[in-house]
């Protein structure tokens, strides 16, 4: 089989705060031309918007545990799935990836994955899709274009990162995992990567003409982690 690029659809890309149909639009037909020259995908969806919003209001409600507002996330991420699976139709694998513990055969050439269990982002799913499927390099597709020394969009003096190790990365983002948290790659996925070698390009998934430039390998902006 072909080597599958792995890609890390954040949730904040399908539903910022509505679903974006305008860019799931652009994201199909760049994933179907590549589909065309015999690429495959494998492509697990974050929950954006919406997962944070129904956990906001369930703790609104009566204060859930962490676990608890992990499964809340988990559903949205299906749900995602189920769209970005959909507007595939039959070049897609006949179900949402929702168990990374029993290997999946099929020749389809796109595969879509969601959230499995408690304890982290869909990041640790992308990991474990990778895997699978002997992937060498995870695209996390998210909202920013690179990873920063600090989150940028709370501090002006936070600097771009173009390379670094998966170590330096984790001084970064710490080691704990929260429901709802909204970093360029999640620790627990963080750890798992480094532990299978594999390398994780962070981009900004709205800029999908960058994403095009990465995967017909010109000159691009991200961060590359390994």
């Amino acid at each position: 089989m072909k080597e599958i690029i792995i890609l890390s659809l954040g949730g904040s890309l399908i539903y910022p705060k509505e679903i974006d149909v305008q860019y799931l639009k652009k994201f199909r037909t760049l994933i179907l031309s590549y589909v065309a020259k015999g690429k495959r995908f494998g492509i697990i969806t974050g929950g954006g918007w919406i997962c944070r919003e129904y956990i906001k209001k369930a703790n609104d409600v009566v204060p859930l545990q962490n676990s608890q507002n992990d499964m809340i996330g988990i559903l949205t991420t299906r749900a995602n799935a189920q769209l970005v699976r959909e507007i595939f139709a039959d070049l897609a694998y006949n179900s949402v990836i929702i168990d990374f513990s029993t290997h999946v055969e099929t020749d389809k050439p796109i595969i879509v994955g969601a959230g499995w269990v408690p304890g982290s982002s869909t990041d640790k799913d992308a990991v474990l899709l990778g895997k699978m499927f002997h992937a060498k390099t995870i695209i996390n597709l998210t909202n920013v274009d690179y990873v920063y020394t600090k989150d940028p969009r709370k501090f002006s003096d936070a600097k771009p990162i173009k390379k670094t190790t998966w170590k330096e990365f984790k001084q970064i983002v710490g080691g704990d995992w929260k429901a709802g948290m909204n970093l360029p790659f999640d620790p627990i996925a963080a750890s798992l990567a480094e532990k299978e070698k594999l390398r994780v390009v962070v981009l900004n998934g709205s800029d999908l003409a960058n994403l095009e430039n990465y995967l017909a390998g010109k000159e691009f902006v991200g961060t590359v982690i390994e």
